[in-house]
């Protein structure tokens, strides 16, 4: 394990190389590199993410004073897909509130971006051919792997993710001792991926998770079937997870009620219900068919040293901010 960036600049001088290799990928595939708003009108609703907020002081004209620091700069992004901008990037930083810890930091960076005409199958293999190129960067090679959610869950747990009772899954985690109040289905399936399957995954390993149960769905579309899935992925660069993405929803009407949906779950929980993307909502209908997907580069650079501290990959942890 490294010590603390701060007192080894390797670890500084490898984020800028991984930068620049990461603007030379984009490059050369020409996607082009953009900057959208750190802060909105428009907070994210997700139900499992918390996102700052502020005041601003000055003249508004009538507009909200609150804005919410970005969690990611998805919803920009799209609009500007919507306005034809066309395949495109960003590199930054965004931010998330309670998420400070061995693997988290309250602001880090994401790089995300979006490919028109492409699903997310397409978008995840090029996600590995990003992650393989970054690995090249400290001579290290992953082997990459496919597997849908369902044959994850199958193969190493021996349980149906899509049938199985509730009892089953929570039967699944063994040994392992969860405290059951306010934890739904979903919550069980992420408890056996962190607990169970994430921890066995080798090093050496680019593995790549798709189609996701419905009620995971997010902001990706949903594809009818028996069961009907999300199309999403999922990349794991040995245990870590460094990639999501969705073969993305285009249909407004749908996208609002998933928001409500979420603000719904969020008043159940005591928590703050940020306003739906009004912005985002009106331009969903002019979205051409894409998938879109963000990465950690923070989490890639733990992956590519060897580290299981995310301090060990910054110039300034939360600590020592």
């Amino acid at each position: 394990m490294i010590a603390s960036a701060a007192r080894h600049p390797d670890a500084l001088r490898l984020r800028a190389q991984l930068n620049a290799a990461v603007r030379a990928f984009f490059a050369k595939r020409n996607v082009l590199e953009v900057e959208t708003p750190v802060l909105s009108r428009a907070g994210n609703t997700d139900p499992n993410i918390a996102s700052f907020s502020l005041d601003f002081s000055g003249r508004t004209d009538g507009a909200p004073r609150t804005r919410w620091l970005r969690t990611s700069p998805e919803y920009p992004l799209k609009r500007l897909l919507a306005e034809g901008v066309g395949d495109c990037y960003e590199l930054g930083r965004v931010f998330r509130d309670g998420e400070a810890g061995g693997r988290h930091n309250p602001e880090f960076t994401m790089l995300e971006w979006y490919r028109v005409g492409r699903d997310h199958r397409w978008l995840a293999r090029e996600t590995a051919d990003l992650v393989q190129h970054a690995l090249a960067l400290v001579g290290r090679h992953a082997r990459v792997v496919e597997t849908a959610y369902r044959d994850l869950y199958i193969e190493h747990l021996r349980v149906d993710p899509f049938t199985a009772s509730d009892d089953a899954l929570r039967n699944a985690l063994g040994d392992i001792a969860i405290d059951p109040a306010g934890l739904v289905r979903d919550d069980w399936l992420d408890l056996l991926a962190t607990h169970r399957l994430q921890p066995a995954f080798p090093d050496d390993q680019l593995l790549i998770v798709h189609d996701y149960p419905a009620s995971q769905c997010a902001l990706a579309r949903i594809r009818p079937g028996d069961p009907p899935v999300a199309e999403r992925f999922e990349v794991y660069l040995g245990p870590l997870e460094v990639a999501n993405g969705y073969h993305e929803l285009r249909d407004p009407v749908e996208q609002r009620e998933r928001f409500e949906r979420d603000r719904a779950v969020r008043a159940g929980r005591g928590q703050p219900a940020p306003p739906p993307d009004e912005a985002l909502l009106a331009a969903l209908a002019g979205l051409p068919a894409c998938a879109g997907v963000a990465l950690g580069i923070d989490r890639l650079l733990m992956a590519m040293l060897g580290t299981g501290r995310i301090a060990d990959v910054l110039a300034f942890d939360f600590a020592r901010a």
